[in-house]
């Protein structure tokens, strides 16, 4: 799991107040309350509580707390469902968007386009905004472009509307000449020069419109009629007459079919045309792919090989078809300086007592991550060079010898916020690097191996102490 958006969550403590008008409409729906109760919501604020949280961008793993917060218990109470709602769809986004970098790989682009399907526009731009932290290059989001300040890339391509909108020569109208050549002509000419007369004539004249009005971005969508008998061809086309005046397209855009098969037939007439011409670079013309593209897709294309440069994905990156929530919790683990345990039938649902701290901890190579740690906060924190003891689930003892710790979840608000959001190039490097240090196993999806998480011995023995007084 990738950690998003903790410093929302912050922020929003930072600022928490209740209204005068918030105290009219709880007291019109809550007239039995007494007049200290509207009193006390009056002077709340978050100006007493403290939070340790994992910085953003870093993978956790079951059990370790994402956020833990200590103030007086109706403040930290009555923000309960806000904090999970800031910080779970985030982290649910994020980690999906990762998910997808890991099975697409490094090289290939990757481009937001959820906007149609998003849970409304707030839902739609914010998880656009969470899956360019989750290593994404750009959005077709075009508020989210704005709202970041040009930090965040967008871009997109034309619609089947477009294409299919036109339906002779003179729907061009002045945008016919480019830097005074006639657009229609020339494209006529390489149509029967290369015998491609069956394709798509309105297909066409809408490619050489966008291309005449989009000199820089043009990247066809080749779907509309016939993908390569008459998409590509028509692409290729648009691509000779522009090459007369000095410009080099983008590529092509698949969105329905066979994406292997279809990518693969594409390069091979790019290569092909190109040589015919003397045009070397048409073989490396962009081919992105979009489409319902999932996770399992994305290995599926991998497996089977292809020839897709970027892929614009939007369904299933946005609602996160394939997991729409995440099941974040959360417990009450002390009160008053006394450890409290929530107990379950289900194992995996019995909390951990305590305060507690996070170490990841390096053995041989002080950048690759060996285990993590959960430990009581009060306990001396881990040090390199010196033996851990730690306890497995399995209830085994083991020591070791650290090269390398590192605290994952310092104190990050104390009444205040106290550090400053990653930017996006700095939140895509930190992922990057996990990804690279951490063991491959741990990371594939199929038959992954689980990453160790370790409690330190007195978190154990309180655990197990625990348990057993609640069940006597």
């Amino acid at each position: 799991m990738c950690i998003r958006d903790r410093y929302e969550a912050l922020l929003y403590l930072s600022r928490f107040k209740f209204t005068s008008e918030h105290l009219k409409y709880i007291q019109a729906v809550m007239p039995y309350a007494e007049p200290e109760f509207f009193a006390y919501l009056e002077a709340m604020d978050m100006g007493s509580v403290k939070i340790h949280a994992v910085r953003e961008g870093k993978f956790i793993f079951p059990k370790e707390p994402a956020l833990t917060l200590e103030g007086p218990l109706g403040a930290v109470q009555i923000i309960e469902s806000t904090i999970i709602n800031l910080t779970s769809y985030p982290t649910l986004v994020c980690t999906n968007a990762v998910r997808m970098r890991v099975a697409a790989g490094r090289k290939t682009k990757m481009i937001e386009f959820g906007l149609r399907r998003g849970q409304g526009p707030v839902g739609a731009t914010m998880g656009a905004k969470y899956a360019i932290m989750g290593t994404f290059e750009g959005t077709a989001n075009t508020l989210l472009g704005f709202l970041s300040k040009g930090e965040i890339p967008i871009t997109g391509t034309m619609a089947h509307s477009y294409v299919i909108s036109f339906t002779n020569e003179s729907d061009l109208g002045e945008l016919r000449k480019l830097k005074g050549i006639d657009l229609v002509d020339r494209a006529n000419h390489y149509r029967n020069e290369l015998n491609w007369t069956h394709t798509n004539y309105s297909e066409l004249l809408a490619f050489l419109n966008y291309a005449s009005c989009n000199v820089e971005g043009y990247l066809a969508l080749v779907d509309s009629y016939n993908t390569i008998e008459s998409g590509v061809k028509n692409f290729l086309i648009t691509a000779l007459v522009l090459a007369e005046v000095g410009v080099k397209p983008v590529g092509i855009r698949l969105d329905s079919g066979d994406l292997s098969e279809l990518s693969k037939a594409a390069r091979k007439i790019f290569t092909e045309v190109g040589e015919r011409y003397n045009k070397p670079y048409f073989k490396d013309f962009t081919i992105m792919a979009s489409n319902e593209i999932h996770e399992d897709l994305l290995y599926d294309l991998q497996k089977r090989g292809h020839e897709i440069d970027n892929f614009g994905i939007g369904t299933n990156l946005i609602t996160c078809l394939k997991q729409p929530a995440l099941g974040m919790v959360y417990k009450l683990v002390s009160i008053n300086g006394t450890p409290r345990i929530k107990l379950s039938e289900d194992i995996e649902k019995v909390t951990l007592p305590g305060l507690k701290s996070i170490y990841r901890v390096y053995l041989e190579d002080a950048k690759k991550p060996s285990f993590d740690v959960i430990a009581l906060r009060d306990e001396e924190t881990p040090k390199e060079g010196k033996a851990v003891e730690v306890v497995s689930k399995e209830k085994k003892k083991l020591s070791f010898t650290p090269e390398h710790v590192e605290l994952l979840n310092p104190l990050a608000f104390d009444g205040k916020v106290l550090f400053k959001p990653l930017g996006v190039k700095e939140g895509r490097e930190l992922i990057f690097d996990q990804l690279d240090n951490f063991e491959p196993a741990i990371i594939q999806k199929e038959n992954p191996t689980a990453y160790p998480v370790y409690y330190s011995v007195k978190l154990y023995a309180l655990l197990d102490d625990l348990i057993k007084r609640a069940k006597s």
